[in-house]
């Protein structure tokens, strides 16, 4: 049983949701990262937090050993990074995203540390979806990195399975969709009048509880080896049925038989199976 967890990018928009929900499921987090949220800061704060630049292997592997927090942890969720194509130049955000993750699966693997649970990206199967789409809902299967974060997201899943396959630990790929909180669902309205202002991701969105419930699945799963998922919501961000809206943005992509009403169109029957993901909160229930 994970009881003592290391989270990476605890102070990011995903990362303040997930160690809050994992400090209120009782299990011990400490927050990894270059500044500290607003709730590891408090004075009266409950969550440690330990400042490391992940792109230093030194920094990287005594903050992941835990250092002065105690014993080792069970687990680490990596979800430190630069978030897009957008925050930064396509070679720093490469070079960043691809040092910190081989240093997390390195120290995690030369401490004998069994499960880390990564944040991957709906963007390596093939956002902003510029080419046509092979059919509809696409799975995990439908990989196609058009940037250079895309492309180093997809080259830390292989980096995975390959230190997986040399220590036998577990690493579970969280592909995020892209993430709401609760105030971000103001501006879906703006979306409804022009389908292609969100085509970009397939109208797919990924709500914070989804996140935090993928993440506590995906550090219990009775899975071995490097897997990934795709983790979205079971709607899309429309008011319009998922089938009329790819009938007007992509005209003659397939779209399986099963997809009806506004149902997801970034498929997350993986996660379903393997993990037990059950999204159940819909941006709807709002308006």
């Amino acid at each position: 049983m994970i009881k003592r967890v290391v989270v990476t990018g605890g102070s990011g928009k995903a990362g303040r949701g997930v160690v809050a929900d994992l400090k209120e499921r009782g299990i011990e987090v400490l927050n990894v990262d270059v500044k500290p949220s607003p709730e590891s800061s408090a004075p009266d704060s409950e969550i440690p937090f330990m400042r490391a630049d992940l792109t230093d292997f030194g920094q990287a592997f005594e903050a992941l050993s835990a250092g002065d927090w105690g014993p080792q942890p069970d687990a680490i969720v990596h979800f430190a990074a630069i978030p897009s194509p957008h925050h930064s130049t396509a070679d720093q955000v490469f070079r960043t995203n691809m040092t910190s993750t081989h240093a997390v699966f390195s120290t995690a693997a030369r401490l004998g540390i069994k499960r880390v649970v990564w944040a991957s990206s709906e963007t390596t199967l093939g956002l902003p979806f510029d080419r046509v789409l092979d059919y509809a809902p696409v799975d995990e299967g439908h990989v196609y990195p058009e940037t250079s974060y895309a492309l180093s997201k997809l080259l830390g899943e292989e980096m995975a399975r390959q230190f997986s396959r040399w220590s036998g630990i577990t690493i579970v790929g969280l592909r995020l969709s892209n993430v709401m909180v609760r105030g971000d669902y103001e501006r879906f309205p703006s979306f409804w009048d022009d389908p292609h202002l969100r085509k970009w991701n397939l109208w797919s969105y990924v709500d914070e509880s989804h996140v935090n419930q993928s993440v506590r699945l995906a550090l219990e799963a009775d899975i071995t080896g490097a897997e990934n998922f795709i983790i979205a919501a079971a709607d899309n961000v429309m008011k319009r049925p998922s089938r009329e809206l790819m009938a007007e943005v992509f005209p003659g992509v397939p779209v399986a038989d099963r997809v009806s009403g506004f149902d997801t169109l970034l498929s997350i029957d993986k996660a379903r199976a393997m993990l037990g993901y059950s999204p159940s909160f819909s941006w709807r229930e709002l308006y």
